[in-house]
């Protein structure tokens, strides 16, 4: 992974677990160095944390949908679903 943004200096200390961890990441050849692997995790749990609010702000949007686009949203959920049935996915 080659980081093409400029970096910042970061100073810290990590738990035994993470360094371990972080460490792994390098030896595994998934970061080439603990620096790298650093942005590896934080981008992961970026990816979670955006996840968690489109999950969140898709139940928030249904729960507060009035019941006739609740009622559309169900009927093109069934199409899409008896469409998929009709596709054969073999050659």
């Amino acid at each position: 992974m080659k980081i093409t943004v400029s970096r910042k200096k970061l100073s810290t200390t990590v738990s035994g677990d993470t360094h371990r961890y972080l460490h792994s990441l390098v030896k595994s050849g998934r970061a080439g160095t603990i620096a790298e692997a650093v942005d590896l995790v934080a981008e992961r749990v970026q990816r979670l944390e955006q996840r968690a609010r489109l999950e969140r702000d898709t139940a928030a949007y249904f729960a507060g949908s009035p019941a006739g686009v609740q009622k559309e949203e169900a009927r093109l959920e069934q199409a899409l679903s008896d469409s998929v049935d009709e596709v054969s996915f073999e050659e």
